[in-house]
């Protein structure tokens, strides 16, 4: 059996691939001991090689070697993205993830190599925990936020990108009288304008594959949806992309 794991800021996904199929994925939280929680993630299981992408991958090398584990090698982010997205989209040519801690934007070629790449990882401006920051100012459940914001009518502009100012801007409009489910769209609508932006710079091409655990959020899909003028395609388990893509690099090594 070999694994990926991808492990995030805000979660570890572990991906198992047995004769060429997914036979068991897996995912708990980060929380401030990844280390307990990678070993909890592949506890019982008889793993012949294990590759490690995201936030995490050198900590989870260190890990899983001490633990006995063998461990083929480390990969990015954004080559596990690659790799994932063109086995599951043979013919996605841009891939966009907005993570916990990061957002990216990857342009594909024909054969499914990474042409070029952008990428935001030095705040939290625009990323998914951004998200979860905004969702818990509202005290709204962060599985709940897209669908809030989707009630809302007009589309406030919320012009801070910085988490922290933009709970400031928020909470202005709130004193001001504005709906907070138009709020909650304005907040939603900001981190799709960064995103495009990114999206942009790459020089998209179609067909445009949204992966990642934000890709779950219906007001992220269908604002995406608006600016690009083209549905993006979602696939099943968007937040395992990351770890299939490095059992796939796994697999590729030969073992």
């Amino acid at each position: 059996m070999i694994a990926g794991i991808d492990i995030g800021s805000r979660s570890i996904e572990l991906v198992c691939l047995e004769d060429g199929h997914i036979t068991l994925t897996r995912r708990l939280p980060t929380t401030f001991d990844p280390r307990s929680q990678l070993l909890k993630l592949i506890d019982g299981l008889q793993l012949d090689a294990i590759a490690a992408t995201g936030y995490g991958r050198t900590l989870a090398s260190q890990v899983l070697s001490d633990s006995g584990e063998r461990v083929v090698e480390t990969l990015t982010e954004i080559k596990a993205y690659g790799l994932g997205v063109s086995a599951l989209v043979p013919e996605a040519r841009t891939v966009v993830d907005i993570g916990g801690q990061d957002t990216k934007a990857i342009l594909l070629n024909e054969k499914g190599r990474v042409l070029k790449f952008e990428m935001n990882d030095r705040c939290a401006a625009g990323t998914g925990k951004f998200l979860e920051h905004v969702a818990n100012v509202f005290q709204i459940a962060i599985d709940e936020f897209g669908q809030y914001a989707l009630q809302g009518t007009e589309e406030l502009t919320i012009n801070s990108m910085c988490t922290v100012f933009a709970e400031t801007e928020a909470t202005s409009l709130m004193a001001q009288g504005h709906s907070p489910h138009n709020i909650a769209l304005g907040l939603h609508a900001s981190i799709v304008k960064r995103t495009v932006n990114m999206i942009q710079r790459v020089g998209m091409k179609a067909p445009l594959v949204f992966a990642g655990g934000v890709a779950n959020n219906p007001c992220i899909v269908a604002l995406l949806a608006k600016a690009l003028g083209e549905q993006p395609v979602i696939p099943d388990n968007p937040d395992m992309v990351g770890a299939y893509g490095a059992t796939l690099h796994s697999a590729s090594q030969g073992i």
